[in-house]
């Protein structure tokens, strides 16, 4: 199966999870495709997609959601996962929580999404983004926990190849 990882991150720490996600996705004998959302220009001959963003004052990053809406009548035809990062210390606070994720899981038809914590350098953020972080007390640090994206993109290649008849309507014969 060909599997792209779509990845919207803005300081490195969110493509730095894409990439632990596309390798075990691939550890399973899958060809994967890592792309920023702008750098995606069709969707043709992947049989499915994980699309996941940074999370900043409780929004994806424009990239990724301009991206869902771009593709979406692609994506409601293939098997589709997201996955959000959010503040290094808080994955289930409302702050974390993408006030689109609801409209963007129907839109595309998102089999699963999953939140994990990031990576808070404050040195790399703009003075806007140090005050919002300063109002949610997180800590400073690498937070992530690179076992459970593991864990979790291992479930979804597996997912992938439980379902084969997924890529049918995409190449009009099972794979």
């Amino acid at each position: 199966m060909r599997i792209l990882v779509v990845v919207a991150s803005r300081h490195g720490s969110t493509w730095e999870i894409g990439e632990v996600m596309a390798e075990a996705i691939a550890s399973r004998g899958n060809l994967v495709d890592q792309r920023a959302p702008e750098d995606v220009a069709s969707l043709e001959g992947y049989d499915a997609v994980v699309l996941g963003s940074a999370v900043y004052l409780a929004h994806w990053m424009g990239a990724a959601r301009d991206f869902a809406d771009r593709f979406s009548e692609e994506l409601s035809r293939i098997p589709v996962w997201m996955f959000s990062c959010g503040l290094a210390t808080q994955p289930a606070a409302s702050a974390n929580s993408p006030h689109e994720l609801l409209a963007l899981r129907n839109l595309i038809g998102a089999r699963g999404h999953r939140s994990f914590r990031g990576r808070l350098d404050r040195a790399l953020l703009t003075f806007a983004e140090r005050a919002a972080i300063a109002g949610a007390r997180a800590r400073e640090g690498d937070h992530r926990d690179l076992a459970a994206v593991r864990t979790w993109a291992l479930a979804v290649a597996d997912d992938v190849a439980a379902h084969p008849e997924a890529s049918v309507a995409r190449h009009g014969a099972a794979v």
